[in-house]
């Protein structure tokens, strides 16, 4: 009889589910419980919900989303392993419910421990805890390991196919600041660039700054773009930006991406020279603020990686070794 296995996870950019289909893949009994796809079951329970969060500071929603959890544990039963990313999102109350149907209890962080708290969560909930952070590991003793790869490896891009020397799209958050000056830089030295910026808070901040020359060529959404649509727009450059959040030193999931779709990156997050797959010829790190780039680096071509390495950080390796396959 083949294993069940369950994520837990609010997903917000669906990179999750790309782990349930490895499972169902390999031959596993798997599902996803996507705690942010949870919804209101009428006009009514949101109005409800909104006026308790405005005048009691409570948000009902929060509790529903576990009790979610609970009902759907319930109707799928006992599981050989549960995984859930990013626990912070569930109270200790609950994860000792969700602990009632499995026998091995797993944690998997994509967030550093000072941006997430879940130090109420470290002892006597999990059977493991799995960090993308070397410094949490360190302080922590976390089991390391790293986001993962979920895309196959796609051919490099002819020239004739790119569009924009250099992609970058990310949340609405405090690193606009610093892709306003990137963006400077640039403009200086002549390469194109194509920034995307996604949040809610995107149609008022662009409102105010309407006739700010800071954000001229900057695109912003409300909606996060489809997945596909980001394949599209990856094949079509030739370089990815990458700009950790402050107090993150594990590897986004544009490093993966820039991986499979054979990119260049640009980053600020200086703990990647420490993995094997990283090359100066391919990567370029920013060590500080002054952004002052050599030209040189969008001059050569991509050198590709292994397929040892590749395979290392690819999804199949991954689920292998997380659920110990």
């Amino acid at each position: 009889m083949s294993q069940k296995i369950c994520i837990i996870s609010f997903d917000h950019w669906n990179y999750d589910k790309h782990i349930v289909d490895k499972l169902n893949e390999k031959g596993i009994d798997s599902f996803h419980i996507k705690i942010g796809g949870f919804k209101h079951k009428n006009i009514g329970t949101r109005i409800i919900n909104t006026f308790s969060k405005i005048v009691l500071g409570k948000n009902p929603k929060i509790k529903k989303r576990q009790e979610h959890i609970i009902k759907m544990l319930e109707e799928k039963g006992f599981q050989d392993q549960i995984l859930v990313i990013n626990p912070e999102v569930i109270s200790l109350e609950y994860h000792q419910k969700i602990k009632k149907f499995t026998p091995k209890y797993i944690a998997y962080l994509y967030d550093s421990v000072e941006r997430c708290p879940i130090e109420h969560l470290l002892h006597g909930v999990f059977n493991e805890i799995y960090s993308f952070d070397k410094g949490d590991v360190k302080e922590y003793g976390f089991k390391e390991t790293t986001n993962y790869n979920y895309l196959e490896k796609q051919p490099i891009t002819d020239g004739l196919s790119i569009k924009n020397q250099v992609l970058y799209i990310a949340s609405f958050d405090n690193r606009l600041e610093k892709v306003m000056l990137l963006k400077q830089a640039f403009e200086k030295i002549k390469v194109s660039y194509k920034f995307i910026i996604v949040g809610k808070k995107t149609s008022l901040y662009k409102l105010k700054n309407v006739f700010s020359s800071k954000i001229l060529g900057i695109e912003f959404k409300r909606n996060r773009i489809k997945q596909n649509d980001l394949k599209k727009l990856y094949a079509q450059t030739q370089t990815i930006l990458d700009l950790v959040r402050d107090n993150q030193s594990g590897l986004s999931f544009r490093v993966f991406e820039a991986m499979a779709f054979q990119k260049k990156l640009i980053t600020n997050n200086k703990n990647i020279k420490t993995y094997n797959f990283y090359n100066p010829n391919n990567i370029l790190v920013l060590e500080n603020e002054n952004y002052d780039f050599d030209k040189c680096f969008f001059e050569t071509n991509y050198e590709p990686l292994s397929d040892k390495i590749y395979y290392q950080y690819s999804l199949d390796n991954w689920v292998n070794t997380i659920f110990e396959l």
